[in-house]
């Protein structure tokens, strides 16, 4: 997805969305009125309002929702309605949460919540929370609350997401730390790596692959019989994948990838994304000229259109381009898993953009 030119709106996280709505439902519940907007207060001490786009008050119950709005982040949810169903329960049981339709259950270990809980992360928990808290004394009221969270097509949205790979069935996540989503800041995508190498570790796996993209994922399942909690979708992460291995270690790890990708891994670069490396042929000249090539081929190389083209003419030449590309980055990713507590062996797969194996390192 292209990253809108000029500066960059800032939107709000499912959490703030969820919170809205549970603050608005409850003050209903309360006064018999919704706030609209609804203001809360975030983590960092913002205080932002939201419009309510739909509200209904019944005996012994309130619902209201928000749309959530993720600014100019290229966010899966932006656009969902995040409705919450607030209802009474007993004196002192305090506030508790439910999973309406659209958001998932906890069926996984390895969470920051139980297996069977709503998919609702801490922080937002936190918040909703403080916010009942804060209208209870206000109003006089015990505060002893449900809060049911559903998301409208909530279900589809989550199979565009890790949730189904967490173990997180039948919805999206309620998430978020601060309230705020930071455009292209790709920080739910990171924190999903670490989450799934949290499951990973909890359910026992030994062997874990981090794929660039989809074909390279299913190049390394194949050649390794891995599946499910054992597969993780690094993308251009590189660095968070490593770096969050390092600290809890898996034996083993597979890193397959596309050829370019992994040039640039070769070189160096922890985050593979074509806006923030580049594939840079001279090191692939050097890389080849090592290899025996003479000095026309080398050029070539130089010369070449792309990095597939270079490792294209060092096919024709019979050198193994691709190999020395992958010993080049299962060498980066080792330096940077050095220090684990648990050593970890990795093996690197170079895959074109066919999905044909174009280089291995590693046993």
């Amino acid at each position: 997805m292209t990253r809108p030119s000029g500066p960059l709106r800032r939107g709000w996280t499912t959490g703030a969305c969820a919170t809205a709505a549970a603050t608005a439902a409850y003050q209903a519940l309360l006064t018999g009125e919704f706030p609209d907007p609804v203001t809360i207060t975030l983590p960092g001490g913002q205080s932002p309002a939201f419009a309510l786009a739909v509200e209904e008050l019944r005996e012994g119950s309130a619902m209201a929702g928000v749309v959530k709005d993720a600014g100019d982040d290229p966010d899966v949810t932006h656009g969902a309605l995040v409705r919450a169903t607030v209802r009474r329960t007993a004196p002192g049981a305090g506030v508790t949460f439910r999973a309406g339709p659209g958001v998932g259950t906890v069926t996984l270990p390895g969470l920051p919540l139980d297996v069977g809980e709503p998919a609702v992360n801490p922080v937002p928990r936190r918040m909703m929370r403080e916010h009942v808290a804060a209208l209870a004394e206000r109003f006089g009221d015990p505060g002893a609350v449900e809060i049911e969270l559903s998301v409208d097509d909530g279900e589809a949205i989550a199979e565009r997401t890790w949730n189904p790979r967490l173990g997180i069935l039948g919805g999206l996540s309620i998430l978020g730390t601060t309230g705020i989503v930071i455009p292209y800041s790709c920080s739910a995508w990171i924190d999903s790596i670490r989450r799934g190498i949290d499951v990973a570790l909890a359910t026992g796996e030994l062997h874990v692959l981090g794929a660039t993209g989809t074909t390279s994922e299913r190049v390394g399942a194949e050649a390794y019989g891995l599946s499910g909690t054992a597969l993780l979708d690094m993308g251009d992460f590189a660095g968070a994948l490593l770096k969050y291995l390092r600290r809890h270690p898996i034996p083993r790890l597979t890193i397959a990838g596309g050829f370019a990708k992994l040039s640039k891994l070769a070189d160096g670069h922890l985050d593979l994304h074509s806006g923030r490396s580049q594939v840079d042929l001279d090191s692939l000249a050097r890389r080849v000229e090592g290899l025996g090539a003479g000095a026309e081929l080398t050029e070539a190389v130089r010369g070449a259109n792309t990095a597939l083209h270079a490792l294209q003419l060092a096919r024709a030449a019979g050198l193994p381009l691709g190999d020395a590309v992958a010993e080049a980055a299962r060498a980066k990713a080792a330096e940077v898993l050095a220090g684990s507590a648990v050593p970890i062996t990795v093996d690197v797969i170079a895959i074109d953009r066919g999905g044909t194996v174009v280089g291995r390192a590693g046993p």
